[in-house]
């Protein structure tokens, strides 16, 4: 449906998308998920042509943005960050200068108008003056400007931005609606909002795609980097030895609790293979190690931590002196999951090792 090849937008020195490539397919809800200032909303002008890429090209249905402009338009329904109204129009003479402007012809604007109005739920609001309605109200008029003419893709720039949170979960509502008849690029930098609504995500940062995955998938990481944070009583070796016993258990870290006042008590953090609940066998093991647990928790990465990894993990490689590091582009959820796990694994390693110095240094 959409197809992304090498887009590059600079402003400059400064480069806002770097190299984005991606493809769009039909009849799906997309994420398009990044922090402010990340280039989702530069992208998404790049692709409905609003400004031209100084590199790379967007092809949609066929139709080249640059090329082709009014064939490619077509198929796109644009919904900006601040939506484009007309505060001195009613609702109703709004969307029909909208019509006319995409050029919908008289004998369907009419039925067209009164149908999108029941499915945004405005029709009660039609002769209402524009700038005399709510912020919800005025994104729900956005959003019925963007699907006038039925266009097959709907982009969303930050539709629920603002709103409070009755208003976020109608606005959430309608859009999950027009999946049933288009596809929907929705842009945010809401980790709750796109697990919500999308079928696929879209991670980018400093203008370059990190993830690339369904929320599931992404899910699926969550889970698959489960730990379980003890806090126990007991000789370091002993606690090491019986946790390394456990079935399922892949890795164990032990280092002194600084926190605690009394002797032996040591912060364990285990890491277990995924789905896998190994409480029970933890807490057996311990009783007959004859190390009494004294806090657990098990606890999950969750997706705000995979986003924020992975976003501070591009921002550290603009660091001049890594340019050239080659992060590698995460394109699945498990790609994601080995560069994480490795990298968790090297900084538990280094504690392990700094907490043992400086034991030996008192």
């Amino acid at each position: 449906m959409i197809e992304v090849k090498n887009l590059v937008k600079r402003y400059g020195d400064h480069t806002a998308v770097d190299h984005l490539s991606f493809e769009i397919e039909k009849g799906k809800i997309y994420g398009f998920l990044g922090p402010n200032g990340a280039g989702k909303s530069t992208t998404m002008n790049m692709i409905t042509g609003y400004i031209a890429s100084t590199e790379g090209t967007v092809v949609i249905d066929g139709h080249d943005i640059l090329e082709e402009p009014e064939e490619a338009k077509k198929c796109i329904g644009y919904l900006p960050e601040m939506p484009p109204l007309y505060f001195d129009m009613t609702v109703l003479e709004y969307l029909k200068f909208v019509a006319d402007l995409k050029k919908i012809p008289k004998a369907k604007k009419a039925s067209m108008i009164e149908e999108i109005m029941d499915m945004v739920k405005i029709t009660d609001m039609k002769n209402r003056l524009i700038k005399n309605l709510s912020k919800g109200y005025r994104q729900r008029v956005g959003i019925a400007q963007a699907v006038l003419g039925y266009p097959e893709v709907i982009i969303l720039d930050e539709p629920t931005v603002g709103l409070d949170p009755k208003q976020i979960n109608e606005i959430r509502e309608l859009i999950k609606g027009l999946k049933k008849k288009h596809t929907v690029i929705l842009s945010s930098h809401i980790l709750s909002e796109v697990s919500a609504i999308c079928d696929y995500v879209l991670i980018i940062s400093h203008g370059k795609l990190v993830a690339s995955d369904t929320p599931e998938n992404l899910g699926k990481l969550a889970a698959g980097s489960n730990n379980l944070n003890l806090l126990v009583k007991g000789q370091k070796d002993t606690i090491r030895a019986a946790l390394e016993s456990v079935e399922s258990v892949k890795e164990v870290t032990v280092k002194k609790d600084t926190k605690s006042t009394e002797e032996g008590v040591y912060s364990v953090t285990v890491g277990t293979e995924e789905n896998t609940d190994v409480r029970e066998k933890v807490f057996y093991s311990m009783v007959n190690a004859d190390c009494p647990i004294l806090e657990m928790q098990s606890k999950k990465i969750s997706l705000e931590e995979i986003f924020l990894e992975l976003t501070e993990s591009e921002k550290k490689d603009k660091n001049p002196e890594k340019k050239n590091s080659g992060k590698p582009f995460f394109k699945t959820a498990a790609d994601a999951e080995n560069y994480l796990n490795e990298k968790d694994s090297g900084e538990s390693e280094a504690e392990e090792n700094g907490s043992d110095e400086e034991k030996e240094e008192e």
